[in-house]
């Protein structure tokens, strides 16, 4: 994970994206050869898993614990000088909602969290650790539609994620997952396209100015 080319490779697909070999060696800045050296060492490593389609191969993170591992190596990595305004305001929607592989994280991700435990629905967040839905009935809880969460599964219902931007937990597993979902859905947030921002609409501040 420490050698830049393939750090940078990791973050590109921390969205829960598949990307093709060409576009990461893009991202990465190294030319094709040099790319597929560092895709097969990240496989060999079971940090990402690949499948060809076509003339293609396309490369995925191998697992939620893998982004996890590499959110929690961005709160003690160096930071990068910001030198343009475009890295500014990128910078600034990462910090305010973000994709972190298949579940929500950022400031807006923290905010629901909080809200939820304040609301007695979600036992309070511990980074690294399994917590509880407690109640589904509340009524944050109902608009999330929490009842929905399949109780059973390999993965956790719930476990606190550390938001490397935030130093606190967030909410992943399961209800993570299904939190992201039910915002994209609802048009409280919105992909952009070039990373894994999200876009925080008109109708998502006002629910969230709403929780306070």
């Amino acid at each position: 994970m420490g050698e830049p080319a393939r750090a940078a490779m990791l973050v590109a697909l921390l969205d829960g994206r598949s990307l093709p070999a060409s576009e990461l060696a893009a991202i990465a800045g190294v030319k094709a050869p040099t790319a597929s050296a560092h895709l097969a060492q990240l496989v060999a490593g079971g940090l990402v898993t690949d499948r060809r389609l076509g003339r293609h191969r396309y490369f995925t993170l191998a697992g939620p614990e893998v982004a996890d591992a590499v959110e929690a190596l961005q709160r003690i990595a160096p930071r990068q000088a910001v030198r343009s305004y475009r890295q500014s305001a990128t910078a600034e929607r990462l910090a305010e909602a973000r994709s972190c592989y298949d579940h929500l994280a950022g400031r807006t991700a923290l905010r629901l969290a909080d809200a939820l435990v304040a609301e007695g629905s979600l036992s309070p967040l511990e980074a690294g650790r399994t917590g509880r839905i407690l109640d589904a009935e509340g009524a944050l809880a109902a608009t999330l539609h929490l009842g929905a969460v399949d109780p059973d599964g390999r993965r956790p219902a719930v476990r606190g994620c550390l938001d490397w931007t935030e130093r606190r937990p967030h909410i992943a597993g399961r209800l993570g997952a299904h939190l992201l979902d039910t915002l994209l859905a609802e048009g409280w947030v919105s992909r952009v396209a070039g990373d894994r921002s999200l876009r925080v609409t008109d109708t998502g501040r006002a629910a969230l100015v709403a929780l306070r």
